[in-house]
């Protein structure tokens, strides 16, 4: 039903598009020499996932202010150009629109899948206008044929057996349930998990969906109860995650309660408190564990006084990589760019040395856990080059 659905919204999506190119919506390859370059970033700025929305913002006015610093890009400086799309189809659908009716070059954003599915075929549609995406992780994002859809997160095909590896080989779990709010990216983290534990490990998980925004989940957190799990891995958001961990431990469970890369915000521990403790994520490194982003945890901070989120240096280098391919292609034009995207190879980002596939996918992906304790999250665990569990450096 999830699926028609997108379907039908990328099919209304596409037909918008095409009415705004009609009415006189045009690409920025028009633009005068003199202006800005407007990069989009289509994300939640409203709603319950508007922190995340706000980091990834803030991580792309940063990469701004450093290349117009050295001169911008073809002497040129980068606009950062926001749109809120409540992380919902079809209001991603209209934010896309928006961005194109702004002259935007190029994207880089995209927090929720199910929103940047329809986003990414309004782009498409007007010109091929390359989408870098920080946080979309669904797999059918990159595998639709388009030739203008590139990542610098990995896919929920990587995380999923990334995740089920830990659970069998780390947890030593035998009693599995895997639970995901039916969003697209939730429902597709959850599937692949699924998938993994029964074809890897012979774990056979039992599967669970709730509805996303409820304050309650004191009923189905007593039926996992009742099925004496060794861990629950919950696939979808932060908000009920922090929820979850909260009601689970009123009700005395014990289980290990484990989160996929949407539970990585710090709102999971202030809704959460002190339950919180022993939760287990897995995620893209967050920029406190990467030596390589020291600096720019340091320039967030004293920028925006707080730490940044999980998603804000992925942006930076959305950004950035987006900007150097303009500047490779000496050109804003949209085809140029992709053509320029579409060679880049070890490139050196704030969260490390990435190129880009065929289909625009990042390449190597990178996972770790982190665990949280005295309610801060701590790195935890990584596979080495060998394919043991050791802790993250």
């Amino acid at each position: 039903m999830q699926t028609k659905r997108l379907a039908a919204l990328v099919a209304t999506a596409a037909t918008a598009s095409l009415l705004l190119a009609a009415c006189g919506g045009s690409t920025s390859t028009s633009s005068s020499a003199s202006q800005p370059i407007a990069i989009g970033v289509p994300v939640p700025l409203s709603g319950p996932y508007a922190s995340a929305g706000q980091d990834i913002v803030n991580g792309a006015k940063l990469a701004a202010a450093k290349i117009n610093k050295a001169g911008g890009v073809l002497g040129r400086k980068i606009e950062i150009v926001p749109a809120d799309d409540q992380c919902d189809p079809q209001v991603g659908a209209q934010a896309a629109q928006k961005l194109v009716s702004q002259n935007v070059v190029g994207i880089a954003g995209g927090y929720c899948s199910g929103a940047s599915l329809p986003e990414s075929t309004v782009f498409h549609s007007q010109g091929d206008l390359p989408f870098v995406m920080d946080a979309s992780t669904n797999p059918q994002l990159t595998e639709q044929g388009f030739n203008d859809i590139f990542r610098t997160i990995g896919r929920d095909d990587e995380q999923g057996p990334f995740a089920a590896n830990f659970i069998a080989n780390y947890l030593h779990a035998k009693k599995v349930v895997v639970m995901d709010d039916n969003t697209t990216y939730a429902a597709g983290l959850a599937a692949n998990t699924i998938s993994a534990l029964k074809s890897q490990y012979g774990i056979t998980a039992d599967h669970e969906v709730i509805t996303a925004g409820q304050s309650d989940y004191s009923s189905v957190l007593t039926k996992i109860g009742q099925m004496h799990p060794d861990v629950l891995y919950y696939t979808g958001y932060f908000t009920e995650a922090g929820l979850l961990l909260k009601q689970a431990r009123a009700q005395g469970l014990k289980f290990t309660m484990m989160g996929g890369d949407a539970t990585n915000d710090p709102t999971v521990l202030s809704t959460a408190g002190a339950a919180a403790n022993g939760f287990i994520i897995t995620t893209s490194p967050l920029a406190q564990f990467l030596g390589t982003a020291s600096n720019y945890v340091s320039q967030y901070q004293a920028a925006y006084n707080k730490a940044p989120g999980p998603y804000s240096v992925y942006e930076y280098d959305a950004v950035s990589v987006l900007a150097s391919a303009i500047k490779s292609a000496g050109s804003t034009n949209a085809k140029k760019i992709d053509a320029a995207l579409h060679q880049v190879k070890d490139y050196k980002g704030l969260t490390g040395t990435f190129s880009f596939n065929k289909i625009g996918d990042r390449v190597p992906a990178a996972y770790i856990t982190i665990i949280v304790k005295n309610g801060q999250f701590t790195a935890y665990q990584e596979l080495n080059s060998s394919g043991q569990w050791v802790p993250v450096p």
